[in-house]
């Protein structure tokens, strides 16, 4: 596993590039790796030539920030490329190397960090060997492309949901705006308070605060891509979504340009199964559709029994799926 005379990456990425495009289209090319923590992570075949490469990041969340809301307060990302043509023995190895490498960061099994690998959900030479490193599927990066050719008329300012059997009769849904700020913060925080029960959000000190930080954000442009689902006046679903110009940190994970990312939806405990979510989605797919976005981003918890059939029935399957051993040296 010594490393390769000259830079192993421009080989070990056209390869992991091929094979990406073969297995999802939506995926990027593989881009230029993080510079992390300066740790050497080359994995070599038999023939001397590199067959996965890897860097490692140090990151540790700022308090009252609404990152740190997304897991450990102090993670360990690695970023792999891996060639072929033996991907889960490639990956195995960089793993064990980013393990031993964990082994001597200080602080690494503290019970606030978090080992952590984004993983393209399709590639499945990969599943086995995070596995067998104590990995588990935390995170789902899923991806609505939208069809082709398809234009609509933006979304009226507001819409009652049809008493067909497909939604809850008597809710209204209307566009929020700065008015809403108290209630959208209200609604993103329980957002948080359900999915914490799945291990992938942790609700921190000052998480309540950022997250009215967001709403203001969220809800400071014209016509916000934020929609409350009412009943006799009081909200009881909310989505909101981030516009491509501010969506721009998660772009690097699909293809297909302009991406927006679908940030939060939450429906209350007695309206969900009424058709309400499908209702709000569909709000923004017009919108979406009427601004020529090529794809919608949407995150959620792989262990949510509620998340994983209702986004691949609004249209989003798997991109990218986030593993995680928590704490960091848990992994194996």
């Amino acid at each position: 596993m010594s490393a390769a005379a000259g830079d192993p990456r421009p080989i070990v990425s056209a390869q992991a590039a091929q094979r990406w495009q073969t297995i999802d289209p939506l995926l990027p090319a593989p881009g230029k790796l993080p510079s992390g923590c300066g740790a050497e992570l080359t994995v070599t075949g038999a023939d001397g030539q590199p067959v996965a490469y890897g860097t490692c990041e140090h990151w540790e969340g700022e308090p009252g920030t609404l990152e740190l809301a997304w897991g450990a307060a102090r993670r360990f990302r690695l970023t792999p490329q891996v060639a072929g043509p033996d991907v889960t023995n490639a990956l195995d190895q960089l793993l064990s190397l980013w393990r031993d490498h964990l082994a001597d960061v200080p602080g690494a099994d503290s019970e606030d960090t978090a080992a952590v690998v984004d993983w393209p959900s399709r590639d499945l030479g990969g599943i086995a060997a995070l596995r067998r490193h104590g990995l588990t599927p935390m995170i789902v990066f899923a991806a609505r492309a939208t069809p082709a050719g398809r234009r609509r008329a933006a979304s009226p300012a507001s819409s009652t949901v049809p008493a067909n059997g497909s939604a809850a009769e008597g809710v209204r849904i209307r566009r929020a705006g700065p008015a809403d700020i108290d209630v959208v913060a209200h609604l993103g925080m329980e957002v948080f308070r359900y999915d914490e029960r799945f291990g992938g959000v942790i609700e921190w000190p000052g998480t309540a605060d950022a997250m009215r930080r967001e709403a203001e954000v969220l809800l400071a442009g014209p016509r916000a891509w934020t929609w409350l689902a009412e009943r006799d006046g009081t909200a009881v679903g909310m989505l909101t979504a981030h516009k491509p110009e501010s969506a721009g940190s998660l772009a690097p994970l699909v293809r297909p340009a302009p991406a927006a990312y679908l940030f939060l939806a939450f429906i209350t405990a007695g309206e969900r199964g009424g058709g309400i979510g499908s209702a709000l989605v569909a709000e923004l797919h017009r919108e979406i559709d009427s601004a020529a976005v090529a794809v919608t981003l949407v995150d959620y918890e792989s262990a949510n029994p509620l998340a994983v059939p209702f986004w691949s029935q609004q249209g989003y399957r798997p991109l990218w799926t986030s593993w995680e051993a928590r704490p960091a040296r848990a992994i194996r």
